[in-house]
């Protein structure tokens, strides 16, 4: 009897613990990600809040802004996503050296644009737009306005995310509107076109070049 007995509490204990075993490695449930509209507000005011309370940043100091927005915003962004849509149908032709050019350079473009619009905010509050999307859906657009005391018209900065479990918020932007331009299709159009007259090598040296010249400018008015 007593043998039975330690047998079946030896039994116990063994599926207990091939139970605590087996939960030890399930995966732990995965937290909801943080509503869009809500990830794009917060980010917005962090990155006003740190403009306002900067000098140099209120008084449009590009090299500063191109920081802050590299710093706060560009890690939202998915960013191998919205280069191989801005480049179109030649990304499937660029080899894996020149993609990596590609995002490096088209980073580049992206975060002057969003720190010009940017250098505009003196003064400006952010609010986001009604949602127009199912609360379960998986790819949204977040519309968002900067209203100031001296813009006559609110600056127009909306963006479309896709849910993204590996995102610190859940969530990852692939497009940006800057006053009325989508930033990707406004940038397909003229990458076809050199991609068509010179090639994937030909709208890199486009891009550098640009970049390059864009950044003199901008250094010789400081």
């Amino acid at each position: 009897m007593q043998g039975s007995v330690s047998h079946r509490l030896s039994l116990r204990r063994a599926l207990a613990g091939g139970l605590l075993a087996l939960l030890a490695w399930m995966p732990a449930a995965q937290a909801q990600p943080t509503p869009a509209d809500e990830m794009v507000l917060s980010m917005s005011n962090e990155v006003l809040n740190t403009i306002q309370a900067d000098p140099a940043l209120m008084a449009g100091d590009m090299p500063r802004l191109m920081n802050l927005v590299d710093a706060k915003i560009m890690p939202l962004i998915n960013f191998p996503r919205m280069t191989a849509s801005a480049v179109g149908p030649g990304w499937r032709q660029a080899t894996p050296e020149q993609r990596q050019r590609l995002q490096d350079e088209f980073k580049i473009l992206l975060v002057r644009t969003y720190a010009g619009a940017l250098a505009q905010v003196q003064g400006m509050k952010v609010s986001t737009k009604p949602m127009r999307a199912p609360t379960d859906a998986k790819d949204v657009v977040v519309r968002t306005e900067l209203r100031g005391p001296a813009a006559a018209e609110p600056l127009q900065l909306d963006y479309r995310l896709e849910q993204a479990p590996n995102s610190p918020k859940g969530w990852r932007i692939y497009n940006v509107n800057v006053m009325g331009v989508w930033l990707v299709e406004t940038y397909r159009s003229q990458f076809a076109q050199e991609v068509n007259a010179r090639g994937i090598d030909g709208l890199i040296a486009t891009l550098t070049e640009r970049n390059k010249a864009t950044a003199q400018a901008a250094a010789a008015k400081n």
